[in-house]
């Protein structure tokens, strides 16, 4: 019997077979582990100091594992490693089943997830919480359960249907780490250590990322970079009665406001230095316009808007659908994500407070350095303090920085796909979706694309190296469990030399898609407004 082309996708009998194995083993074993994992508040180390202490993240760590193990997977080796004062990481390997899969130089496929997740924050639905796990309506809320939780139970889930079918598949290794929301700081130490025993990786599937909609395939082709970190602004030693020192003693949220007038046009909200924009790649141009075509309005009327002034939803900066994507991947937007030195507004009295400090976040175009830009934001900020205030940036630490040193995370734009896998990748859309591949970049930041870059061996020309960042979620998070069944059902392809890619990069980028709608609340939260039924349409 010929073998059959892996380039091409998988007949329609096994591509079913794949989507109900899937599918049973995300109702039945899955959904339990992942609502299990939501009620653990596994916070990442930057967001709980004690986290060793606490054990939360051993917890869900040790979960996992023993979930995989539990699998019986023939050949499975599964380690938690640990090193000291660094939070704990699983890594797995699965030999090849097919032949010559498992030779010195033969391929390995890379799966990466991690555990860890964003504190509570915010804005949950009243019925709703962060550690209190609710499954409605094919969806599972709570936090982690999106970011990045699922990811490696997918992971295996994905190899386990392939091996189910008899599909041929290279060597695969798994990376679980335990720290991604703080910025990876332990994640290069681990692929150091492992590095022996990761193979020769030729492609990297990042469990954790984000999609246009549920239509068809996508593919994240850019990252922005990052600044964070706190600004302070102090003009007195304690509190004093405004009646008395106000119109005297500047106000310190004042001179705040004037040092980030510096950075930022406060009217449009474009920041000022041009070091902090880049030239945009006429590719990715050219992929802006043709996904803002796929999506169409849908590219800002995702968001939960307010209710505005005349009964409406509130406005975007742009309509322009183009401009939109290119304003959230490849242009600096300022936020800010934190403040200290205000008391409760019940405990507000006519006091002139001694201070003010917001924590900043700087998203930077992918090409922009974020070292260099880090120390270019702490100079524009406390140089020529007005009043004389002491003025302090404090830029949060990133794996990697000298200490004391300006940090900032710089972004990543993906390099020219091989031909191979770009017809794969196509190939399965088109087979899983009847549509074409989808090009997207992507406005967060993700440590691990650095890492990967600098830790795994990867072939140039064959392999991909990808990876997606997690971000903070002020909302309801859920992830879809529809969207999560189809993970397997996306057609197998095999790139140059018989490396059967295809199918499952398919299937770990519609995974990736559970990121994206768990976004989708009308803004008015049921409150009887006329833009709480608005049309999406």
């Amino acid at each position: 019997m010929n073998a059959r082309d892996h380039s091409q996708p998988l007949p329609s009998d096994q591509a079913k077979a794949l989507a109900a194995f899937a599918t049973r083993s995300w109702d039945e074993e899955i959904v339990p582990a992942l609502t299990r994992y939501v009620a653990i508040p596994a916070k990442s180390p930057m967001f709980d100091a004690n986290w060793e202490r606490n054990g939360y993240i051993e917890r869900v760590i040790t979960d996992a594992a023993a979930w995989v193990e539990g699998k019986k997977l023939p050949g499975l080796k599964l380690e938690v490693v640990r090193l000291a004062g660094r939070t704990p990481l699983i890594f797995f390997e699965v030999p090849a089943t097919r032949p010559g899969g498992n030779d010195a130089k033969a391929p390995t496929i890379c799966l990466y997830g991690h555990l860890d997740k964003q504190p509570e924050f915010n804005g949950w639905r009243t019925d709703l919480g962060p550690w209190t796990p609710k499954y409605e309506n094919g969806k599972l809320y709570g936090r982690g359960s999106a970011d990045d939780g699922y990811a490696v139970y997918a992971a295996l889930t994905a190899i386990m249907a392939l091996d189910k079918q008899g599909i041929p598949r290279p060597r695969c290794v798994g990376i679980i780490e335990g720290c991604e929301e703080s910025g990876s700081p332990d994640l290069p130490a681990y692929l150091e250590l492992l590095k022996p025993r990761m193979g020769d990786v030729a492609l990297v599937v990042c469990l954790d990322s984000g999609a246009g909609n549920y239509d068809q395939l996508w593919l994240t082709t850019n990252l922005r970079g990052l600044v964070s970190g706190v600004l302070n602004v102090e003009i007195l030693t304690e509190g004093i009665h405004s009646g008395d020192a106000s119109g005297l003693v500047p106000s310190s949220f004042r001179i705040l406001r004037h040092l980030l007038e510096r950075l930022e046009d406060s009217k449009t909200g474009r920041l000022l230095p041009e070091s902090f924009h880049c030239t945009i790649p006429a590719n990715r141009l050219e992929q802006a316009r043709a996904t803002a075509a796929i999506l169409g309005d849908e590219v800002w009327k995702r968001f939960p808007w307010a209710c505005g002034a005349d009964g409406g939803p509130t406005l975007p900066t742009t309509t322009d659908r183009v401009e939109a994507l290119l304003n959230r991947t490849w242009r600096p937007a300022l936020s800010v994500t934190g403040v200290e030195g205000f008391p409760d507004l019940g405990s507000a009295g006519n006091v002139l407070r001694p201070y003010t400090a917001f924590k900043l976040s700087l998203r930077l175009p992918p090409l922009v350095d974020g070292a260099e830009a880090a120390l270019a934001l702490k100079t524009l900020l406390e140089d020529n303090a007005p009043y004389n205030a002491r003025v302090t940036f404090r830029p949060d630490g990133r794996a990697g920085a000298a200490a004391g040193t300006p940090s900032g995370a710089t972004g990543w734009n993906a390099p020219q796909l091989a031909p191979w896998l770009e017809n794969v990748l196509e190939a399965a859309s088109q087979a899983h979706y009847g549509a074409p591949l989808g090009y997207m970049g992507q406005g967060w930041h993700h440590s691990a694309h650095e890492h990967a870059a600098e830790g795994i061996s990867a072939v140039a020309d064959d392999g991909l190296r990808r990876a997606w960042p997690a971000q903070q979620r002020a909302r309801s998070e859920r992830i879809p469990a529809r969207a999560l069944r189809q993970a397997a059902d996306c057609g197998g392809g095999a790139g140059d030399g018989g490396l059967p890619v295809g199918g499952r990069a398919a299937r770990q980028a519609t995974s990736c898609c559970a990121r994206r709608r768990r976004r989708g609340r009308d803004a008015c939260r049921g409150r009887s407004r006329p833009c709480a039924a608005r049309s999406r349409n």
